[in-house]
């Protein structure tokens, strides 16, 4: 009985922790919107929604000014970040194409995303680059949780927005000016706690 009451005991821990872990999930918002203001190190932002946001900026946070950048600068193995909306074939046609600079940190996946309708986003490392009908062919691989590398093939084409950030500092959050902030934890006032952000610099952040 007393093994069979530890081992309740230590279900009901794992089940609360699991829990716990995906209540914190849920408290992950990600950011798109306007400048506002800055004060201090809490930037208030009008998210594309409408909403009014606080985000308290970490005293090291990582401020990138995103950048026009070309097709010919995704070489080999580069990170890319993609997002894609299906062709009536089924075919990935990329929307925007972001060039990871190297030695940034880095999230390989791929899975639906929240930029628009029916989105992908694809993280990885570019395998290769061929000449299509329509545009540019790119095989990109990313990471899989509990399985080998998988691979997407997707389009770019010259309405492909393409894009590579470069560093920046809280100069460069000015009002007016667009903002993306990838996945911030919601603290318990409500505000965002933010240890990445891009900013407009030569173009906006995808919005």
């Amino acid at each position: 009985m007393r093994i069979t009451s530890q081992a309740f005991v230590v279900a009901t821990l794992a089940a609360t922790f699991a829990l716990s872990s995906v209540a914190a999930q849920a408290q992950n918002v990600r950011v798109r919107g306007t400048i506002e203001k800055l004060d201090g190190n809490t930037l208030t932002v009008k998210s594309r929604d409408g909403a009014e946001l606080k985000l308290v900026l970490k005293d090291n946070v990582r401020i990138a000014g995103v950048v026009k950048a070309a097709l010919a600068d995704v070489k080999p193995e580069s990170n890319v970040a993609i997002t894609s909306r299906p062709r009536a074939d089924g075919t990935l046609e990329a929307f925007e194409l972001r060039i990871a600079p190297a030695g940034q940190p880095f999230n390989s996946f791929h899975s639906e995303w929240d930029l628009m309708p029916n989105s992908f986003m694809t993280n990885g490392s570019l395998q290769t680059s061929i000449s299509g009908v329509d545009g540019q062919v790119l095989t990109v691989k990313y990471k899989v949780v509990g399985k080998p590398d998988e691979e997407k093939k997707l389009i770019v084409t010259p309405k492909t927005i393409i894009a590579t950030t470069v560093p920046g500092t809280k100069a460069d959050l000015k009002p007016g000016l667009k903002v993306f902030v990838a996945n911030a934890p919601k603290l318990p006032d409500g505000s965002l706690d933010v240890a990445a952000i891009q900013v407009e610099k030569e173009i906006p952040p995808p919005q």
